[in-house]
């Protein structure tokens, strides 16, 4: 699925038009056309600050807020490389712990396609170049690098020699890139997947993983040994457990007693040890137990089970509706919303706004999002400017899965609107696309920074 990029800068605006016109389209997996632009703008890869290299279904970026906190927290300036945007697609580079300013992403994005004539790079392609270009160009300590489709074919692994690299959870997603059988790989959906995230292992680099099935976790073990990366697996190599308001992290080198993550739901102690896990098995920079505390009770990552702050999108509720909250998540595919669900527990939401892009499992994400409760009103709407499922067919599936109503609405306000006249809800929820999470926060006057 292809990304969508508007700036309200005229110059970078005129560039990602530019991009559009000379890029395919689509995602397009492959080492080949990376590896050619990037030797064309004089290999900046080579020539990164060390490497976190991340992947995963579910979890990769928030794993990378919690690196960079805990990073900035020993007092490190770090790049960050994330996708996609929400709303600016400035958000996707971080520049020695700022978002690239308008000013240098423009004649960035333009030095990067004026190298690339011929190569039919894709969007994702260009912005690696020009993300890896702008990191050679302004000192700093770290590179935190989210891996953007899968890991092994990604754009972002031409890197050679990161640190250490990590896989966060893993789920069914993006199944048309990361699913076609190959000879010689696994052909169990998740096994298949685990293969490759895990294709971002280098030899003698640590690849920290969480846990996993048995075959899936076999299936990265396979690649990690024939790769000859250390694997530091949780459950053997290390472990992260909740206990009241602290995590208790284990490793060889001993315990740890951090806070609890301020990013809400337990899934997120999860994503924090990881990042731990990773710091503490890399030789580059040092980061000492109360900056890996501080980096815990610091992070932040937007549109991930984020509560929507006071702006004009929740002052169209009703005062009592605004007294417990609207929450914002991508929850785009069955393990991310398995993760949403268990984070409501008792006080699961009454009331969802979700929109869906066309390639995504709206079924099994609304089955668990709407959990059979009888008292879940849902409000279907469409994703800007993306092909999404539509809103009738998504109010159907809902019904389907017992929710009490669920009708359609041209977009958010519209939604929150009908929210209001309803006067349902004692919590809401808005999810199903990071695509959709970026029209709330924009709708609610509320960037990320």
């Amino acid at each position: 699925m292809a990304d969508h990029a508007i700036s309200a800068d005229p110059a970078v605006q005129a560039q990602l038009d530019r991009l559009w016109s000379l890029s395919p389209g689509a995602d397009v997996l492959g080492l080949g056309r990376i590896t050619r632009l990037l030797e064309r703008v004089g290999n900046p890869h080579l020539r990164l600050p060390p490497v976190f290299h991340v992947a995963g279904t579910n979890g990769k970026g928030s794993t990378c807020a919690f690196l960079r906190a805990a990073l900035e927290a020993a007092g490190l300036r770090v790049h960050a490389y994330t996708s996609p945007h929400l709303m600016r697609f400035n958000e996707r580079i971080r520049v020695a712990g700022k978002l690239i300013e308008d000013a240098a992403l423009a004649p960035l994005l333009a030095e990067v396609l004026d190298a690339g004539g011929g190569i039919c790079a894709s969007f994702f392609e260009v912005t690696t170049a020009a993300a890896f270009l702008a990191f050679t160009r302004t000192p700093a300590d770290a590179c935190v690098i989210e891996v953007g489709l899968g890991g092994r074919l990604d754009a972002t692994n031409v890197i050679p020699e990161p640190a250490v690299c990590g896989i966060a959870a893993l789920g069914i997603d993006h199944e048309a890139f990361l699913l076609a059988e190959e000879v010689g790989t696994p052909s169990e959906p998740l096994d298949r997947i685990g293969f490759e995230k895990a294709g971002i292992a280098k030899p003698g680099v640590p690849l920290v993983t969480q846990h996993y099935p048995a075959s899936v976790a076999a299936s990265i073990a396979a690649v990690a040994s024939e790769r000859g990366a250390p694997l530091i697996a949780r459950g053997v190599e290390w472990e992260i457990a909740t206990e009241g308001d602290s995590l208790r992290y284990r490793d060889a080198a001993g315990e740890l007693v951090l806070p609890r993550p301020a990013l809400t739901g337990p899934h997120q102690a999860a994503n924090a040890g990881l990042a731990v896990a990773m710091l503490r098995h890399q030789q580059a920079v040092s980061v000492d137990p109360a900056a890996l505390a501080a980096g815990i009770r610091a992070a932040t990552w937007p549109a991930r089970m984020q509560r929507l702050g006071d702006g004009p999108l929740i002052r169209r509720l009703r005062p009592e509706q605004r007294r417990f909250g609207v929450w914002l998540d991508g929850a785009h595919n069955e393990s991310a919303a398995a993760a949403i669900a268990g984070a409501w527990g008792e006080g699961a939401p009454t009331a969802i706004v979700i929109g869906m892009l066309a390639n995504k499992d709206a079924e099994g994400v609304l089955r668990l999002l709407i959990g059979g409760r009888a008292d879940c009103e849902v409000i279907a709407v469409p994703v800007p400017h993306h092909a999404c499922h539509p809103p009738a067919a998504l109010a159907a599936l809902a019904r389907r899965y017992g929710a009490s109503t669920a009708t359609t609405a041209g977009d958010v306000t519209a939604a929150f609107d009908q929210l209001a006249r309803s006067g349902a809800g004692e919590s809401a929820l808005v999810a199903g696309s990071l695509y959709l999470a970026g029209e709330v926060l924009a709708a609610n006057d509320e960037p990320p920074n």
